[in-house]
């Protein structure tokens, strides 16, 4: 049977990435991680992002082997007569990568926000349903791929049931794209969760997804939040370019 899913796409953002996003989203402190919590999310993270044809590197691969080795010393009884070094906490090391990674990418967004407010770019048109007005206008964030796959498994757990028997024929990245495109050509923003219709099966649900990444990765839409883990919303690109080609 021909895979439906034929559109591979590259993962820009690392296993610290998703482990800082697991973090903030359990809102648990990074002192003390529940490492078996972060664990069998982050395992199910991976498993989504293979099923979804997402490339996924061997340092995910890694950090998922590092964190069952953390998970499995921790279950170990520490012994009385253990010395210092053997009894420190098996979370310290990958706290302290986490802290670091969080530094560096702090110090990158606050040069990032500087550039933009030089060139006059932080300010953005305020989102509103049926062009309602207001005084004050939000800021919009830049939104990571563990965003968009967190808003997404939410949905995607409310999926009916279905047997996997989809060809490319009837169901299709490309087309998917398409629509994508004449939804947010014809609105100034859309929901991401407008993108899934109630009663969608899970095949759609995932070439959907798919189609929305292919179109941010090659800059046919843009997203942005409201504020960490608020809504989503999917906007045209300003220098709007030109519609897909078929096939």
């Amino acid at each position: 049977m021909e895979d439906v899913y034929s559109i591979k796409l590259p993962v820009f953002e690392g296993p610290l990435d998703l482990l800082l996003h697991l973090i903030k989203e359990n809102k648990v402190d990074i002192y003390d991680i529940p490492i078996a919590l972060i664990t069998r999310q982050y395992l199910e993270y991976l498993e989504l992002m293979k099923e979804l044809n997402l490339e996924i590197a061997g340092e995910f691969l890694v950090m998922a082997a590092t964190l069952i080795h953390i998970k499995s010393r921790m279950l170990l009884p520490v012994e009385e007569t253990a010395d210092t070094e053997e009894a420190m906490d098996p979370r310290l090391e990958l706290v302290q990568r986490l802290l670091e990674y969080q530094a560096f990418k702090d110090a990158a967004l606050g040069l990032k926000e500087r550039e933009e407010e030089r060139v006059g770019v932080l300010q953005r048109e305020p989102l509103y349903e049926d062009g309602e007005d207001d005084s004050e206008e939000p800021y919009l964030f830049d939104v990571s791929l563990f965003d968009l796959i967190s808003a997404f498994k939410r949905i995607l757990d409310k999926a009916p049931p279905e047997f996997k028997t989809v060809t490319k024929e009837t169901l299709t990245i490309k087309d998917k794209m398409s629509l994508i495109i004449e939804v947010i050509q014809n609105r100034d923003a859309v929901r991401f969760e407008e993108l899934f219709a109630q009663g969608m099966t899970k095949a759609h649900l995932i070439v959907t997804f798919v189609a929305l990444l292919e179109l941010l990765r090659i800059g046919l839409a843009k997203v942005y939040q409201e504020k960490e883990f608020g809504t989503i919303w999917i906007i045209k690109p300003t220098d709007s370019p030109h519609p897909i080609a078929s096939n």
